[in-house]
């Protein structure tokens, strides 16, 4: 599959809100039951690290980092979101999204990446593993989905350069 990594605008959001939702329903992704508005995902997310993978005009991915605390001893840290499109799985989208994440990451400062991913999401978790990511731990019953309670698997990768 040909694909190309570029930012993110608010152009792509519609884009970006389908591949959400089409991760919420598969169950294994995400805690959320339904997308946010455009408006509260924006103030969530960090304005100059938001990616999509475009094949043949088409956004088939997307990444995001958010900060994981307002406290400025932790402006280093930031939590990892990605997302494919079920057409675009097992072709590379993913890693080349993270990886491209991965180095916008460290341009802009920022020492250490990590995601929580639901054990069951096998995909997820070797691709993070693949862009230097490693296991820290198995956060037990973390939160309900759907009346279910969900470990997370807790993944970090540090910079090597800041």
């Amino acid at each position: 599959m040909n694909f190309t990594v570029e930012r993110m605008s608010p152009r792509d959001w519609d884009a970006v809100k389908a591949i959400y939702r089409e991760g919420i329903s598969m169950g294994i992704a995400t805690f959320e039951k339904d997308v946010p508005v455009w408006e509260e995902w924006d103030r969530s997310h960090l304005s100059g690290l938001r990616l999509v993978a475009r094949a043949s005009d088409k956004v088939v991915g997307w990444a995001a980092l958010s900060p994981v605390s307002g406290r400025c001893v932790c402006a280093g840290v930031a939590e990892v979101s990605l997302y494919v499109s079920s057409s675009a799985r097992g072709k590379g989208v993913g890693r080349a999204l993270l990886q491209a994440l991965v180095r916008g990451s460290e341009e802009s400062g920022i020492w250490t990446l990590q995601a929580g991913i639901f054990p069951e999401n096998v995909a997820s978790t070797a691709v993070h593993e693949s862009c230097g990511f490693r296991r820290v731990g198995v956060r037990e019953k973390l939160g309900q989905l759907d009346g279910v309670w969900k470990d997370v698997v807790l993944m970090e990768r540090r910079s090597r350069r800041i």
